[in-house]
């Protein structure tokens, strides 16, 4: 069941999460975080299955999410984020931000849900073959595991938090993502 949510709504709730993202922790210094020095945008692009997250306010709720890029044009990378809400076939919810790459680096992005608000996005952990990667914040708030398939080896989602640990996070605070391989594949493919 996919449930509209009108543009008044969107607007709103993407308002609130940019607001959130940048106030969060705005009193304290944070160690820098590092990214991924060479990121090949082109193959980075494609569909990523959230596998775990310490999730904003707007995804506590998510199962089956998705998270797809486009291949770039010039700095802009087109962004949907799709999750089924409240449970494995609850609504299925749909956000379209823009992410701006940096000109420091293709791991540095400003992820845009609502003009003129930027959220920092960094990409700290990309395997070679490019099928796991992990994003978080200089802040240490929020970070996403994800992987190219749904459904990833208890051992290599622990080796994927022991990274999470290493870079800074507190990991008691991640939310592992229920997915239901067939219908989290059927949001992948209902993107291309």
């Amino acid at each position: 069941m996919i449930e509209k949510i009108s543009a008044p709504v969107k607007s709103y709730c993407a308002l609130f999460m940019c607001a959130c993202l940048a106030l969060s922790g705005c009193a304290t210094t944070y160690t820098q975080i590092d990214t991924v020095n060479d990121v090949d945008l082109n193959r980075f692009a494609g569909d990523w299955f959230v596998i775990a997250s310490i999730p904003t306010i707007l995804e506590t709720n998510a199962y089956n999410a998705v998270e797809t890029y486009a291949p770039p044009v010039e700095d802009r990378i087109e962004t949907q984020f799709r999750f089924n809400s409240g449970s494995l076939d609850g609504p299925l919810r749909t956000y379209t931000p823009t992410a701006f790459v940096s000109d420091d680096s293709p791991g540095i992005w400003g992820m845009q849900f609502v003009w003129p608000f930027k959220a920092e996005y960094r990409i700290v952990h990309l395997d070679d073959a490019y099928q796991y990667t992990i994003v978080g914040r200089t802040k240490r708030d929020y970070v996403w595991i994800m992987s190219r398939q749904a459904d990833i080896s208890e051992a290599k989602y622990q080796q994927l938090v022991q990274r999470v640990a290493e870079l800074g996070y507190d990991t008691a605070k991640l939310r592992r993502v229920p997915h239901s391989v067939t219908t989290a594949e059927s949001i992948s493919a209902a993107s291309r």
